[in-house]
């Protein structure tokens, strides 16, 4: 016997659905059937008012997630100009220098030229960033010792050596390590330099020992460590607590130069930097020198003189 099969097809005129009215009452009749007396039926204008602010929280995230996106695609932008117009200038172009950020009025003006989010890999950022802020968080610390010295002075008339050594440090060493190992690791990483990274490495492990011995506190050394902070205790507590203080900082400093160091020396053995090549950067470096070409050459010709006014 045959199957028949039967297709119900729903034909809607255009414009036909403009002209028809919801059902409402047969929704209000299924609502309340779903929802008897007594049990809190939901109306119309409850399930509206719910859609419509789940809608209005759905959009408002979404354009927050779309700002946040535009907006981290400007800074992308902004960064790739900047790297694009340092890499027009090129390697030898000079650059107004903008460290330290010292005011007009300053009759001195600043010494170098440093923007870590153009001359610096996007890899290596981080890393001197980390070194900057490294470096000023010892400066804090050489200047808090600074007051620390003062006030085991003020209690302590006989601590004068050590306040005098305090200031003489604060000086010396804020400028000298920025100079003597900060420039060369920013350097290293913005043209790969193997000398600067030998440079580096071999003044930044002398500042670690330096650091060591400023958390160990030497008596008559201007270093508030842990030695002159616990002797200072039995003086007075409170210039003992602040120079425990101080002892905690350079504690903190010594740790952290340790990581940096070993951080530092990691992302040395990924790049293609040799001891070989810092030889070579020397050599080409001190040749280029017009003062040391000039003294070389005055040298050879005064030898070269030498040998020929010699008697026979």
């Amino acid at each position: 016997m045959p199957h028949w099969t039967f297709t119900t097809r729903l034909i809607i005129l255009p414009g036909l659905h403009r002209r028809m009215k919801p059902p409402l009452p047969l929704l209000h009749l299924c609502l309340h059937r779903l929802h008897p007396a007594g049990q809190h039926p939901l109306s119309l204008a409850t399930m509206g008012s719910y859609n419509s602010q789940t809608a209005v929280n759905a959009t408002t995230a979404e354009l927050l997630r779309k700002q946040e996106e535009l907006e981290k695609k400007a800074r992308e932008l902004e960064r790739r100009e900047r790297e694009l117009e340092s890499h027009s200038l090129g390697p030898g172009a000079s650059r107004q220098n903008n460290w330290p950020p010292l005011p007009s009025f300053c009759p001195v003006g600043p010494c170098f030229y440093q923007d870590i989010n153009v001359e610096i890999t996007q890899r290596f950022q981080r890393t001197v960033t980390i070194m900057y802020y490294f470096w000023m968080s010892g400066t804090c610390a050489l200047l808090f010792n600074l007051v620390s010295s003062l006030a085991m002075f003020c209690v302590d008339s006989s601590g004068g050596v050590g306040l005098g050594l305090a200031i003489l440090w604060a000086l010396l060493f804020t400028p000298c390590s920025f100079v003597c190992w900060y420039r060369p690791v920013y350097k290293a990483f913005r043209s790969d330099s193997s000398f600067n990274f030998f440079v580096f490495f071999f003044v930044f492990f002398a500042q670690v020992v330096t650091y060591v011995i400023m958390t160990i506190g030497i008596p008559g050394w201007g270093f508030s460590g842990w030695i002159v902070s616990l002797a200072a205790l039995k003086t007075s507590v409170p210039v003992g607590a602040i120079m425990m203080m101080n002892a905690v900082l350079f504690t903190a400093q010594t740790a952290m130069g340790i990581v940096m160091l070993k951080k530092v020396h990691s992302l040395y053995r990924q790049t293609d930097a040799s001891f070989q090549k810092a030889q070579a950067e020397f050599a080409t470096g001190v040749m280029s020198n017009q003062a040391v070409r000039q003294a070389a050459t005055n040298a050879a010709a005064t030898a070269a003189t030498g040998a020929f006014n010699a008697p026979r």
